[in-house]
């Protein structure tokens, strides 16, 4: 089980760190990702991170004001956000797989996504 928080609303510019806790399962055993879904649009990759913490990958969109990280000791994963800007407004959710993917499906397990608003 996945729960994502953190999001709320800020204006363009602004900053964000979401967090993703898990239970019930290895977490380590798990790249986890982060995706967003817009009103009305699919849901998009936005990073992962390896099972170690040891490689991450970013969406173009987010790459260069975007940090995943994990602590697998405490069974968290976080998404800081920067340069925050209307284009980011979407809820997020962060999602396990058991190998490195951006598709969706190929992830088994899914948080119920926090809200994340950016105002210009």
């Amino acid at each position: 089980q996945l729960q994502a928080s953190g999001g709320g609303s800020v204006q363009a510019g602004g900053s964000l760190r979401l967090s993703c806790e898990a239970s019930g399962h290895t977490f380590s055993n798990y790249y986890i990702g982060w995706f967003r879904q817009a009103p009305g649009k699919e849901r998009d990759f936005v990073a992962r991170i390896s099972h170690g913490g040891g490689t991450t990958y970013y969406a173009d969109s987010v790459r260069g004001r975007s940090t995943i990280s994990r602590d697998n000791a405490k069974n968290m994963v976080w998404l800081q956000m920067y340069s925050l800007n209307p284009e980011d407004t979407a809820v997020y959710f962060c999602a396990a797989a058991p190998f490195h993917s951006t598709i969706p499906r190929d992830y088994v397990y899914w948080g119920q996504g926090t809200q994340v608003t950016v105002s210009s």
